[in-house]
């Protein structure tokens, strides 16, 4: 098996010798053995075991413990655990797959609903009359009064209030509100479902998914990096290709890959 300096694999990687140094710390890697003057000693597993965890972590995906997983996924690899990480891999693609399917269905709910081709609240004469406080409101939605502050305080929803300061929420904004329960169910952030309801209210005939997916360039970091859909394709992909990287390294490697 050919070895490398720590120079040496970060120059065939194409990152930073201190970027190995990291990988190496974090566990992502093995720990190198030491040559007679010290240095490190790096091996062809080494090299290919970062660019596993390359691949397993170039997509931010944070949500529902995706990212938590991958990490797991490689600590395996790096074991030499091939077969729990092939496991683990399949689950998590399982998952990346059930995210995009809510993803998208969330989208399909929201057109419904902006189509009127949902159920009505009421009927059309009690509509126009709706006045709910927050807690019938939030009891009304299932969702905690927590959830409706959030999404008032980051300009989701704009509530009416009485004269004695009470809020009132009409079947205008229950209808909002589930057009926002929808997206957040599907772990769409607060800026993505705002970048959209402003773009809805310019052009009722927008394309949802291009809008909620596709940050302005006005946009904040925090917006700019909510690509929910994007990413998750992405991690789909790269799931994929753990897969591959992980079966050529079980097959090249064995059971005692840092040998």
């Amino acid at each position: 098996m050919n070895t490398y300096k720590t120079a040496e694999i970060a120059h065939r990687i194409g990152i930073h010798p201190n970027t190995v140094r990291l990988y190496e710390e974090l566990g992502l890697i093995p720990r190198a053995k030491r040559a007679s003057n010290g240095y490190r000693v790096f091996t062809d597993f080494h090299l290919e075991q970062i660019k596993f965890a390359r691949t397993a972590m170039e997509v931010e995906i944070i949500q529902s413990g995706l990212r938590r997983k991958a990490i797991e996924i490689i600590k395996s690899s790096t074991a030499g655990d091939f077969d729990r990480a092939l496991a683990l891999t399949n689950d998590y693609l399982l998952q990346i797959e059930k995210e995009i399917t809510s993803a998208e269905e969330a989208i399909s709910i929201v057109e419904r609903l902006l189509s009127g081709r949902e159920l009505e609240l009421q009927p059309k004469a009690k509509a126009d009359q709706l006045c709910l406080t927050r807690q019938e409101t939030a009891d009304r939605l299932q969702i905690t009064m927590d959830a409706l502050r959030n999404w008032e305080m980051n300009g989701l929803l704009t509530v009416k209030r009485k004269q004695n300061g009470y809020r009132v929420y009409t079947a205008e904004d229950l209808q909002r509100l589930i057009v926002i329960r929808s997206l957040r169910s599907a772990n769409y952030s607060l800026a993505a479902i705002l970048r959209m309801l402003r773009a809805l209210y310019s052009d009722p005939e927008a394309n949802l998914r291009e809008v909620i997916d596709t940050p302005g360039e006005d946009d904040d970091i925090v917006s700019v990096c909510d690509k929910l859909l994007t990413s998750l394709q992405a991690a789909e992909t790269n799931a994929l290709q753990m897969l591959v990287q992980l079966g050529q390294m079980k097959k090249r490697f064995g059971s005692n890959p840092t040998l």
